[in-house]
Parts: C-alpha cells; structure tokens; sequence
C-alpha cells in the first residue's frame, strides 16, 4: 500500500471506483511496478509481480478495484476473502495509488468499497499487511481503524555467496552444461 496519509483540502476529484478489467492488468501492474520500489520498500517489492495481479484477477475479481479519474488509472485494490472455522476474514493484499492523485481521497474510497463488498460476502475481521518501514501505509490503515500493530521480520540470504549453496549452485550449473554437450546431434538428411 502506497499512499500518504490523510485527504487535503484540494478540490474533490470525480473518482470512479469498478471492477478491474482484463485491459486494466497491464496498468495495474506497471503502477505497483513504480509504487512498490526495492529501494523504498524491499519487503513489498519482492513480493509484487504480475502474476500476483493475474492470480488475484483470476481467482478474486470481485475484490479487485480500481480508480480512476478522467478516464486515467488514479489507483487500485485488491484482496480476498479467507475463511476460517466460524470466522471470515477480508484481506486487502495491495493497496497503490498514483502520486499524481495521492492525498485526495482514492485510498480512501478504493477500501471503503473492497470493506463494504467483503461485508456483504460475511467478512467481520478485517486484516492489512505492509512493510514496516511504509510509515504513509500505515498511517491511513491506523487512520481508517486498524491497530494492534506487529512488525515483520523477514530473513535473507545470498545462496551463490553462501559457502555450501554456492558450490551447490555452481555444481548444478556445471552439471547442466555437460548435459548440453553431451546431446547427440541431430543430423540432416542426405538428399
């Protein structure tokens, strides 16, 4: 989730919140693309890529909207619906909004009708992740009534500058390229 963290005083835009569209994916994606940096938020970044719009499209597409303003891509949302036992619980997963429309409401308006449908679909609990270090996230998820905060703790390792993984890594890379040369060659034949 990209935004800032409350509405100004600017004019009011005429936001269109609908369903994404089969033509809306590409967009969808090149804005999170340009919204969730490795250098901003490494935690989202690794996370984000088209087959998460795809596979959200695919199997959520209820709960996945965009906004738009004049025609132009202003934001999108898009979560899921997960059912436990007695309790179901709505999911928002991404949350981005263009910088050219931050802090005049489409954060807003994008959840508040992704919540209203999750509602209608039974949902009771509500849940919100993002990477700790995106304090304008987590400003508007406070703002909108989240809480009880937890942080995240994410591991890393570089497997080809491991001591063991990376002679595995190079063993395997070798061992493919032996096989390549290996493969009979497949003759012409003669006329």
């Amino acid at each position: 989730m990209t935004d800032t963290a409350k509405p100004t005083d600017e004019p009011q835009l005429p936001i269109d919140i609908r369903e994404m569209e089969i033509d809306d994916l590409a967009d969808v994606y090149h804005l999170g693309e340009d919204l969730f940096t490795s250098d901003l938020y490494p935690y989202i970044y690794r996370t984000w890529d088209q087959w998460e719009v795809i596979g959200l499209y695919n199997t959520d597409p209820e709960y996945c909207l965009v906004a738009e303003v004049q025609e132009q891509l202003a934001g999108f949302i898009l979560g899921t619906i997960i059912n436990k036992s007695t309790w179901t619980y709505g999911y928002i997963i991404w949350l981005g909004v263009n910088p050219a429309f931050q802090r005049r409401g489409v954060a807003d308006k994008l959840m508040d009708k992704l919540v209203e449908r999750m509602i209608d679909d039974g949902a009771r609990f509500m849940m919100v992740d993002t990477d700790p270090e995106n304090v304008p996230a987590v400003k508007f998820f406070a703002r909108k009534g989240f809480g009880n905060i937890r942080k995240h703790v994410f591991l890393s390792m570089n497997l080809s500058k491991h001591e063991y993984y990376g002679k595995l890594i190079a063993y395997e890379r070798e061992k493919a390229e032996r096989q390549v040369w290996k493969r009979p060659r497949k003759r012409s034949p003669k006329t």
